[in-house]
């Protein structure tokens, strides 16, 4: 069976998929449970872009100290390879780890510092847990690269041994990540299923988190648009080609609301998703020069019931104790009503921050 979606019914599904209509999730724990994860990103214009996300699904209850908490006292949450996850999927990104990886420089960088490894997982393994720069830099070889890993051994080698399951972030100092062995992070019985199946059960997930998406997209780093054969196949009315949808995710029920979303949030990351079932364009500009930005240095999407409706260009001055807000690009005329709640959630936003005021240009 193929389902077939007009727009708005897909647009349902992905809004109600991201926990973003009017019946909020209870905790910060169901929260990720349902995304399947947070990105993590360091930049703090208005605030980083897990807990931005966050904000966006819980409100104002929401506080910071709660995500550190789940990570590092609860263990419900871990950190791997700069994405906080579900506990629970621990077993699902350790799948295939004994024999990462899969490239002949990253395979004979470690063969050839196996002293350094082993020298590290016994430091770990006497005095842990440690950041690097705790961890002396004991290969024989360093990393080779032209971008900023070049020589940075201890770092390199965590991260590859993260990513072979024999090290964990603990975590964190500040920005720094706190390094130890597995069995002190993670539960004690963790079920690693074959790569087969962890890749299977990680595409349901994602599906899950999504609501609909393609089978087979772009490929991007660290975690995928595409869901390869979960779910259902769907069409949906004026869009080219067939989605997966989450069975599940299908329904009448819809109660929207505003929101204000982080430029990493999975509503809009995979850019040509946005485009097919909401016509929002969108690109995070930050790295541009300010001349050539159209939207600003950290605009923020606007969703407003099941429709992604502009863009906020702000920034929090915390000196000056406001929430600046340089521009509302408006991609559709902005009703009394979608003007009057985007300007409430500024109004929270500003306050979950513990700025005075909204301060528009």
């Amino acid at each position: 069976m193929v389902h077939e979606l007009t727009r708005e019914q897909a647009r349902r599904v992905a809004v109600r998929a991201q926990l973003l209509t009017a019946d909020r999730p209870a905790d910060l724990a169901q929260m990720v449970d349902q995304l399947t994860l947070l990105q993590l990103d360091p930049t703090a214009a208005i605030a980083p872009s897990a807990d931005l996300v966050a904000w966006s699904r819980l409100g104002s209850s929401y506080r910071p100290e709660q995500l550190k908490q789940a990570l590092e006292q609860d263990r419900t949450l871990f950190e791997f390879n700069a994405v906080v996850r579900p506990i629970r999927d621990v077993g699902l990104y350790l799948a295939g780890a004994a024999d990462w990886p899969a490239y002949d420089k990253q395979r004979d960088w470690l063969r050839d510092n196996d002293r350094f490894r082993r020298d590290i997982l016994e430091r770990l393994g006497s005095s842990g847990p440690l950041t690097s720069r705790d961890i002396p830099d004991t290969s024989v070889v360093p990393w080779p690269s032209r971008g900023w890993t070049n020589n940075r051994n201890v770092t390199q080698m965590l991260e590859f041994l993260m990513l072979k399951g024999e090290v964990a972030i603990a975590g964190r100092v500040g920005r720094e990540r706190v390094w130890d062995l597995p069995e002190r992070v993670y539960p004690s019985a963790v079920e690693v299923p074959s790569a087969d199946e962890a890749t299977r059960r990680q595409n349901e997930r994602r599906l899950g988190a999504l609501g609909i998406a393609r089978r087979k997209t772009t490929a991007v780093p660290v975690e995928p648009w595409d869901v390869g054969e979960a779910g259902e196949p769907a069409v949906v009315e004026g869009v080219k080609g067939e989605w997966r949808v989450d069975p599940a995710a299908l329904g009448n029920d819809f109660e929207g609301r505003t929101a204000l979303l982080s430029p990493f949030d999975r509503l809009i990351h995979d850019r040509g998703r946005a485009i097919d079932l909401f016509d929002f364009e969108y690109m995070l500009e930050m790295y541009k020069p300010a001349p050539a930005r159209r939207w600003g240095y950290y605009a923020l999407p606007i969703l407003h019931e099941d429709r992604l409706v502009g863009k906020v260009d702000a920034v929090a001055d915390r000196k000056a104790s406001k929430l600046r807000v340089n521009a509302i690009h408006e991609d559709v005329p902005f009703s009394r009503t979608m003007t009057a709640a985007v300007r409430a959630e500024l109004d929270d936003l500003a306050s979950w921050l513990g700025l005075s005021e909204v301060a528009t240009a």
